[in-house]
């Protein structure tokens, strides 16, 4: 390869001298430059050789490198961030808005959050990857973080917010954590006396930060300077909830280690995310992935290599604020596959990443640790699955692999973006999109199911959403975000994912936006896929909805029948009362 580059260069360079010495007529003007340039050229082929050579010991170092970060099955690990900086706002001369789409499928109702002051779609922006959380003292009180993309004409993004007080009937879209400050990969979370909290990624610097809002998610305050809190990469948190806990009210994120803000891939925050301790590492630098807390306080991370290594972590002393947080226990989890990243289902993104939960019941399931991923199984070459493994011995052991997708194993099927949660009662909920009723296997569902002995059996999938195209609306990224979330209480679970609903006839296509919907055990079986019919699109030009994070509708009491049917909201069980707020920290806005 080195005497090839070498004479391509030794040709080039003479055919560049030979025109310079070329005159009218082809006659050469100089025998003496054309001795230069024969003398140049031995003189360079030394200097050239070495400096090929170098390129090969370069390339020699990068490849071991490469080889050291391979994943269990000799996968390359991914070495490039998810979320990158790229674009800068597109102009935005006038909003257009639609009717907000309310799709009905069978017993279930999904609404739209991302919508305008007046209640309406907004027409030419994109919403993905949303982040639910539930007051646990009240029910009806619901926020939801995602990528807000003012304009699909550009990947510009930032952290939107809504928030609903009637249990997900009507949403409230304020508008970002911060204008015109590029933000992704938003996370939130609540503790046990009902504060909600919102990890955002800067994305120019890695760095993350945390706000926090003490009424419901209608207002925010950063509780720290931006970035403070370190973070990387697809960073995940959680919080530590029980009362008895020596670590309570603790939060202990974890983020790609290789595309950190500074270094390490944990960290933790003693004091409600005001300030972040030093990041340390994790045993095998595990990504994509999520966190929990056990009863007793213990951390538990799930995470993986980016391919079919997955392992859930131990740190028995992070709740102790006088050590600095170490692990004491990994162990190799089988998912029966690998994750996806690039897949032809969400090019552009993820398949799905890694969730952990445990189990907090007090029941005979107490303490069980589960694990949940979208892999391609190792026998497949095309679509996806979404596979289970449990813990019944603190994260020691893992069972083998189970199957949640109850359809025939078609290859040609995507079954994506799995997730799950545990509800206080022990039943576990997980919900995923899905192509089994796509003859074109793009064309996705919102599909549910549940357990109630610790997942060893799981009830039929429910299709819980009419049939949406994640192809369309993509906001410059080719992708509808890299998860979804659910919330679960002992009725049923609290749900955010993103849907191509509404159609936007400026475009031709449908757009992104984000959905809410409440699933239930009671749900029956899969009713005959009929899409629901989308509301005509009547653009209007409409002003800029103004920014108010101050707005504060009149929250509405609703009735408890369950399982609702629209428009009857569903019940919740009653709450404990709410703590008093005056332990709370409240910063002043930035």
């Amino acid at each position: 390869m080195t005497k090839k580059l070498l004479a391509h260069r030794s040709l080039s360079t003479r055919r560049s001298f030979t025109r310079s010495l070329v005159g009218e007529g082809g006659v050469i003007i100089s025998y003496q430059l054309l001795a230069i340039l024969v003398l140049s050229t031995i003189s360079y082929l030394p200097s050239a050789r070495a400096q090929a050579t170098a390129s090969e010991h370069t390339a020699a170092r990068k490849s071991a490198v490469a080889a050291a970060t391979h994943g269990a099955a000799g996968k390359p690990r991914m070495t490039e961030p998810l979320e990158k900086p790229a674009m800068p706002p597109a102009s935005i001369y006038r909003l257009e808005s639609s009717p907000r789409m309310i799709s009905r499928f069978g017993l279930f109702t999904s609404f739209q959050v991302n919508v305008d002051a007046g209640g309406n779609n907004i027409l030419g922006d994109a919403a993905n990857e949303p982040s639910i959380s539930v007051d646990p003292t009240d029910g009806n009180k619901i926020a939801v973080g995602w990528r807000q993309f003012d304009s699909v004409q550009s990947d510009f993004r930032q952290s939107g917010y809504g928030y609903t007080t009637d249990g997900g009937t009507t949403w409230t879209f304020p508008g970002v954590l911060q204008d015109n400050v590029f933000r992704s990969d938003p996370v939130t979370n609540s503790d046990d006396t009902g504060n909600f909290f919102y990890l955002s990624l800067l994305v120019n610097t890695f760095c993350g930060d945390i706000w926090r809002s003490a009424n419901g998610g209608q207002t925010w305050t950063e509780q720290s300077p931006d970035g403070a809190a370190h973070s990387g990469d697809k960073e995940w948190f959680t919080i530590d909830r029980t009362p008895t806990s020596m670590g309570h009210g603790f939060q202990y994120q974890s983020w790609t280690e290789f595309a950190a803000c500074d270094f390490g891939g944990f960290n933790r925050s003693t004091d409600g995310g005001i300030t972040w301790q030093t990041p340390v590492s994790i045993p095998n630098s595990p990504q994509w992935g999520t966190l929990d807390v056990a009863l007793n306080g213990d951390l538990f991370i799930g995470a993986g290599d980016s391919g079919s290594g997955f392992w859930c972590v131990r740190s028995s002393n992070a709740k102790d604020p006088n050590v600095t947080p170490s692990f004491d226990q990994v162990t190799t989890v089988n998912l029966g596959g690998s994750l996806l990243f690039g897949a032809a289902i969400n090019p552009g993104g993820l398949a799905g990443q890694i969730f952990l939960a445990v189990d907090r019941s007090g029941t005979a399931t107490n303490n069980n640790i589960y694990m949940m991923a979208t892999v391609q199984q190792f026998s497949a070459s095309n679509g996806s699955d979404v596979m289970f493994s449990r813990s019944t011995d603190g994260g020691l052991t893992f069972s083998a692999p189970q199957r949640i997708t109850d359809d025939p194993v078609n290859q040609n099927k995507w079954h994506w973006f799995g997730t799950l949660a545990v509800a206080p009662n022990g039943r576990i909920d997980s919900v995923w999109h899905d192509t089994r009723n796509a003859p074109n296997n793009t064309d996705s569902q919102l599909f549910y199911s549940w357990s109630t002995d610790g997942g060893v059996t799981w009830a039929p999938n429910v299709a819980v959403s009419s049939s949406f195209n994640p192809h369309e609306g993509w906001p410059v990224q080719q992708k509808i975000g890299d998860y979804i979330t659910i919330v679960s209480d002992n009725t049923g679970g609290d749900v955010a994912y993103s849907a191509t609903f509404n159609f936007n006839p400026s475009t031709g296509q449908h757009e992104q936006d984000v959905y809410y919907v409440r699933v239930f055990p009671s749900g029956g079986p899969t009713p005959t896929p009929t899409p629901t019919v989308t509301p005509t699109a009547t653009p209007t030009p409409t002003a800029t909805p103004t920014v108010t994070p101050t707005m504060t509708p009149t929250p509405t009491p609703r009735p408890t029948p369950t399982p609702r049917t629209l428009p009857t909201p569903r019940g919740r069980p009653t709450p404990p009362p709410r703590p008093s707020s005056l332990g709370s920290v409240t910063l002043p806005a930035n």
